[in-house]
This record gives structure tokens, C-alpha cells and sequence, in this order.
């Protein structure tokens, strides 16, 4: 098992970087940040900066997507960063959300997704590629090609992801749903004959080391309200006999999602989710709760786990995961 860690761009320059390097002095191993350019900060500056005040952390989105930045775009970024890190940075990359539904956007088409991480992969590696009846090479790209992981729910996304990606992003900690997710991915794994025990899976969702579950709820209740806008896109594409009941049943009661309060602990979009959806998406309890909850998901397919350390208390997280967690994996602070 392998640890990261998201950071939502909305705080100070500062403290992203000094979270940052807490937490590869910690042991994790993966630095992500959300990327919704009109809700928080620009996140590749932030990139540049965490890549700069760190020695061996591997960084990326988690997730960009197609639409808000052109492929080109993300490409060149992406090509840059890996010179300026030294080959560390990885693409999350999915259909849009947050960064499309706040400008009244819908999400790019699975097939969209698939052609732009061909192309992706072909420009950072200098490679010429068809582009709206021209032609697009980076002649400068030489740091290597990043890994691709795929951001998804549904069936569609997930085989597509075995088919190509390198790496799968499932945002929640349901080792049940998980379990699920990974069917596909290996199924579209032996479509394009892969091996899928060379694809990672990484489960990320928040998390509160405490006792006290009824305040750890509190904070983290606004992570399944965010699932939720998956789940409702899902439930317009596919029969309800597709899609497992534990995914789809709780967004039966919600209501208008409101995107400029998107992630925050206190906002009303998290109303309509129930204590028992919360303790399934989330990591709640003392760190023995947590360790045995991570080792369920690693049964399950699970290579990474990927804390979105956003409740109010990231640094006591850190700082408990170092201490509580982390060693019981093996995972020894840096020195």
C-alpha cells in the first residue's frame, strides 16, 4: 500500500507547501491537488512550488480533465513540470466536474476522454499528433512520459481505464464499491490484453483519526455529497439493474448542489447524507479502526490510499498518520 495525499487550493501559498513537505517527511509518497481554476487557486503554480520543495514525491491532478484545458495545454504543463521535478509527476485526468459544472458545462464524453490521454501521451513524448485538421508536436518534450491515472465511476470509464490507463482514481473508501469499480478495469484490462495487476488503484477519500465519530461525521459528510454528482450522472446514463444500490440509493433525498461551496465541511450540500453513507465513503475512528479499514481496501484491489486532507485539522492528520498509521505498512518518515 502506497499513501498520498489531495490538497483543495483554497489556502494559503504557504501552507500548501508546508503541507506538502509534512507530508513526504511523514512518508507519504503522492502529492495531488484538486484543479478547479474558477473555485480555488490555479493549481500548476502550486505544482511548480510543490515540486520544488520536495526531493521524491510523485505529483499530479487529481483531476484535471479535457475540456477546461485543452490537451496541448496540459501536455505542455505537464512535460515542463516533469523537467522541473526530475520525471515525478503524474496526470489524473477524468471527465470534468467541478471545473465544468460551475460554468453550466457538462462533462467531456468517454470517448473524448480516450483520445485526449492518446494524445497526451503523444505530445509528452514528443510526438506528432492530428489537431483539428493540423498538426501538433512539443519538439522540446524530454523528461519523460507521465503516468495516466483515470478518474471514474461508471462501467464505461472503468474499462476504459483498463484499456489505458496506468493508474485509477475512485473517489471513496468502500471496500464493497471498490470491489465493484475493479471488476471493469480488469474487465477492460483483458479486452486490450493487459495485465491487470499492473494497473493501480487508488481509493481516495477523506479521513478523521478520533474516537468520537459523531464529530468525525461532521466533518467529513460533505466528501459523499460530493460523490453524489457523479452518482446523479451515472444514474441519467444507466439502468438502475447496472449500477449497485449501495452507489445509487442515497441521492434519492438530494437536493440543488450548490458548486460555489464545493468541498467546504459546513456547506448545506452535505445535508442529505446519512451517518451510514459516511462511515462507508469515509475513514473514520482511531487509527486501529483506519489501519484495518485500509487493509480491507487493499483486499479489495486497492494499491494506493489517498487522504483528501481537507476537513480543518490537516496538519494533526499528518502528523497522526505518521505516527499511528503509516508504520503498521511499513512506511518509515524520511529523513
Amino acid at each position: 500500500m502506497r499513501f498520498g495525499i489531495t490538497i483543495k487550493p483554497d489556502m494559503t501559498v504557504e501552507r500548501i507547501v508546508a503541507l506538502t513537505r509534512q507530508a513526504e517527511a511523514s512518508g507519504f509518497e503522492y502529492g495531488w491537488i484538486f484543479d478547479s481554476h474558477v473555485l480555488w487557486l490555479e493549481p500548476y503554480p502550486m505544482l511548480t512550488l510543490m515540486a520544488t520543495n520536495t526531493n521524491k514525491m510523485r505529483l499530479g491532478t487529481c483531476v484535471t480533465n479535457p475540456a477546461t484545458r485543452d490537451i496541448t495545454v496540459t501536455s505542455s504543463l505537464f512535460a515542463t513540470l516533469n523537467l522541473i521535478s526530475g520525471g515525478r509527476m503524474q496526470l489524473g485526468i477524468g471527465r470534468g466536474d467541478s471545473s465544468r459544472r460551475v460554468l453550466g458545462k457538462k462533462p467531456v464524453t468517454v470517448a473524448q476522454l480516450e483520445e485526449s490521454i492518446k494524445d497526451f501521451r503523444n505530445l509528452t513524448s514528443s510526438q506528432e499528433i492530428d489537431y483539428e485538421g493540423g498538426k501538433a508536436r512539443l519538439t522540446w518534450a524530454s523528461g519523460g512520459v507521465p503516468p495516466v491515472w483515470v478518474a471514474g465511476y461508471g462501467p464505461k470509464v472503468l474499462e476504459l481505464a483498463g484499456r489505458v490507463g496506468d493508474g485509477v482514481i475512485l473517489q471513496f473508501a468502500d471496500p464493497d464499491l471498490i470491489a465493484w469499480c475493479v471488476s471493469f478495469v480488469k474487465k477492460g484490462a483483458a479486452a486490450a490484453g493487459r495485465d491487470p495487476r499492473k494497473i493501480e488503484i487508488m481509493a481516495a477519500a477523506p479521513v478523521w483519526v478520533s474516537d468520537d465519530l459523531k464529530v468525525g461525521r461532521e466533518r467529513v459528510r460533505w466528501f459523499p455529497a460530493l460523490v453524489s454528482n457523479h452518482v446523479v450522472d451515472l444514474v441519467s446514463r444507466y439502468k438502475p439493474e447496472e449500477l449497485p444500490p449501495a452507489l445509487t440509493s442515497y441521492v434519492r433525498d438530494r437536493g440543488q448542489y450548490d458548486y460555489l461551496h464545493h468541498c467546504e465541511v459546513d456547506s448545506s450540500n452535505r445535508n442529505f447524507v446519512s451517518d451510514e453513507v459516511t462511515d462507508r465513503f469515509c475513514l473514520l475512528g482511531p487509527a486501529a479502526a483506519q489501519i484495518e479499514k485500509i487493509r480491507a481496501l487493499g483486499r479489495a484491489g486497492v494499491t494506493q490510499f489517498n487522504i483528501y486532507l481537507m476537513c480543518g485539522d490537516e496538519e494533526d492528520t499528518l502528523e497522526a498518520y505518521k505516527k499511528d498509521v503509516l508504520p503498521a505498512f511499513g512506511k518509515a518518515p524520511s529523513s
